[in-house]
């Protein structure tokens, strides 16, 4: 079984991915709804919580968990991994959302920590849209340009996007958003031409469209979902202790906690994942 951890609702599009391309492996869900949003918390308590939720996923039988909330992956994961994980649970696995963006941006193994001659030698500009705690870490321009100092990277925070999807606004309002966030995006870009963009929150490919919309023609947008599933599509491959494929050829099963209400909950679970979901009280 495999742990999916997220702040919220945002991770539900990478489990969507997931469950497509893994259709006989069982998954567990835990979105931190109770303590949601992370971007008006500090550092240390997105952390802690990150911390806890990926624990909780453990004692529940994940060897392997995901964390899937870019703002907790760009802040907690590599400490997590080097420090906590390493004392405590040495036999077990994290993994993040950020690091397969990485590696498909610049073409380097996320393991190799400096300018590789494999590494995508063009000079192009990618732009990063997130939360603000993502934006603040800088953790996609500085692992981008780690390995590919060639490759340009421009940011901009979207600090209410995220929270207007979960709250289902209108077209008007996200547009509103999206546009807002294009346009602070290429003030930054000083004539440069934009190759392609990431949009660096889970919640964000929900809204794809409508950033492809504000967009100059021919910006190529990066799919994180999919490339997630790909990315652990091949650590399974390396790595099949962490998740035997099944013996039988049966469904897989996706169970959903929350540490919010699960009723809401799962009401706008459902705009995420496409079908009916029923989430459990972590």
């Amino acid at each position: 079984m495999i742990g999916l951890f997220d702040s919220g609702h945002g991770g539900l599009t990478v489990q969507r991915a997931l469950e497509a391309r893994f259709p006989q492996r069982d998954f567990l869900y835990l979105g931190d709804h109770g303590h949601a949003p992370y971007g008006s918390r500090s550092a240390a308590q997105v952390l802690s919580l990150t911390r806890d939720g990926i624990a909780r996923l453990f004692a529940e039988g994940c060897r392997l968990v995901i964390v899937s909330c870019n703002s907790a992956a760009a802040i907690a994961l590599r400490r997590l991994q080097q420090d906590w994980l390493a004392r405590h649970h040495s036999e077990r696995r994290i993994l993040g959302v950020l690091v397969p963006v990485v590696e498909a941006v610049t073409q380097v193994p996320w393991s190799v920590q400096g300018p590789h001659p494999e590494a995508l030698g063009e000079a192009i500009t990618v732009g990063v849209f997130g939360t603000r705690h993502t934006i603040g870490s800088d953790a996609f321009r500085i692992e981008i340009r780690k390995r590919a100092p060639a490759v340009t990277v421009v940011q901009q925070a979207c600090p209410r996007l995220a929270g207007a999807i979960e709250a289902d606004a209108c077209e008007t309002e996200l547009s509103a958003l999206v546009e807002a966030a294009v346009a602070g995006l290429r003030k930054s870009l000083d004539g440069r031409r934009l190759d392609a963009v990431i949009l660096g929150c889970t919640h964000y490919p929900l809204v794809g469209r409508l950033f492809q919309r504000a967009l100059p023609p021919g910006v190529r947008l990066v799919s994180q979902p999919d490339l997630v599933a790909d990315s652990l599509a091949a650590y399974l491959a390396r790595h099949p202790e962490f998740d035997a494929p099944p013996t039988a050829p049966s469904p897989g099963r996706t169970t959903f906690l929350t540490t919010g209400d699960p009723d809401p909950v799962g009401r706008i679970a459902r705009r995420f994942l496409g079908h009916p979901v029923t989430f459990r009280a972590a």
